[in-house]
Formats: structure tokens, sequence, C-alpha cells
């Protein structure tokens, strides 16, 4: 990826993962020029969250305490991956559901 691309979209990208509401302005930052590297982060974020609403009304209710306190602490490792390749300008998939994500919202 250029660096330029990264540079520009760097700030998005790192306000992306400061909780749903950050992603939400993200978004609103990247509508009008649609930086790649910004968008990349964006649908990484998102599944975040929609992993994380998973992990609270189904895992929590259906399996119980201790496997969504396992399961918000493989989420917690997956945003700590995303963020650190934000802040060092680099795309870093989340491990096992990256790619997903990627497909799954490629029109953000």
């Amino acid at each position: 990826m250029e660096n330029q691309t990264v540079n520009e979209g760097k700030t998005a990208a790192i306000i992306a993962y400061i909780t749903i509401f950050g992603t939400i302005i993200a978004y609103i930052l990247n509508a009008g020029k649609k930086n790649s590297f910004a968008s990349f982060h964006i649908r990484q974020m998102i599944g975040l969250f929609l992993l994380s609403m998973v992990n609270k009304y189904v895992v929590y209710d259906m399996l119980g305490a201790t496997a969504g306190w396992i399961f918000g602490v493989f989420l917690f490792f997956l945003w700590i991956v995303g963020f650190i390749g934000a802040t060092q300008g680099e795309e870093k998939k989340a491990p096992f559901v990256g790619e997903y994500f990627q497909k799954w919202f490629a029109g953000i």
C-alpha cells in the first residue's frame, strides 16, 4: 500500500478502534475520500463490534459467564492486533475472522 494512502487514512483508522462511536466517526470521516487503508480498519472494527454483541447476547446467555469471558479475552486480542496494525500503518487482518469481515463489509 502506498505510504501516502496510509498517512491520509491513519487517523481515521486509529479512531475506528475507539469504541463504536469512534467507528461511526471514522466512517463519516472516510465517506468522502474512501481511503482504502481507513476502510480496511473500519471493516475490521465493525466485525469486531458485531462479534462482541454476539458474545454479550448469545455466548453469555447460552453458554455462561466463563465462556463469555474467554470469548471476550479472544475479542480483546483481536482488537489489539487491529489497533497495533492501524498505528503501525499496516493492514493486519484479525486472525480467523478478518478475511470474512473484509468480504462481508466490502461496501464500506
